[in-house]
């Protein structure tokens, strides 16, 4: 089947109902400033405790995709994400949601071929793409000088 692009075109506008951005883009809002609150409180909680500044942004990205691993894992990032969309994309609660989502749909496979194998699914394209990013990033500095 031949499809023009103009044919294809109704045929997407059909399929596809109108996104509501009216309600979804302050939804993303809210939810993705809240994570990053959350984020920012843990930041002070462990600055007060007088960790070092690295210390304290270990404990921070520790905290994040703990509490990302654990609402995928019980069922709520999936709902939350349904309604709050890009905002549950922050980018260390997302991730985490995107390794763990796999690793538990995939679980009925067995360890080694379903949890280890299928967690990378999403996130692997992601991680070769940043570090062979950084690398060639790193490449272009050292030639060019930086």
């Amino acid at each position: 089947m031949k499809l023009t692009k103009q044919e294809y075109q109704k045929l997407y506008e059909k399929a596809s109902p109108p996104s509501p951005s009216y309600k979804n883009i302050p939804a993303a809002f809210v939810v993705g400033g809240l994570l990053c609150a959350l984020g920012q409180g843990f930041r002070t909680f462990f600055e007060s405790l007088g960790l070092s500044e690295k210390g304290v942004a270990a404990a921070v990205a520790i905290c994040m995709v703990f509490l990302g691993v654990f609402l995928t894992a019980v069922g709520v990032y999936e709902k939350l994400a349904k309604h709050a969309g890009a905002g549950t994309l922050v980018p260390i609660t997302g991730f985490a949601n995107s390794v763990a989502s796999p690793a538990l749909e995939f679980k009925t496979e067995g360890m080694i071929l379903g949890t280890c194998v299928k967690m990378f699914t999403i996130a692997g394209p992601v991680l070769v793409l940043g570090i062979s990013a950084s690398v060639l990033y790193g490449l272009i500095l050292v030639i060019f000088g930086g």
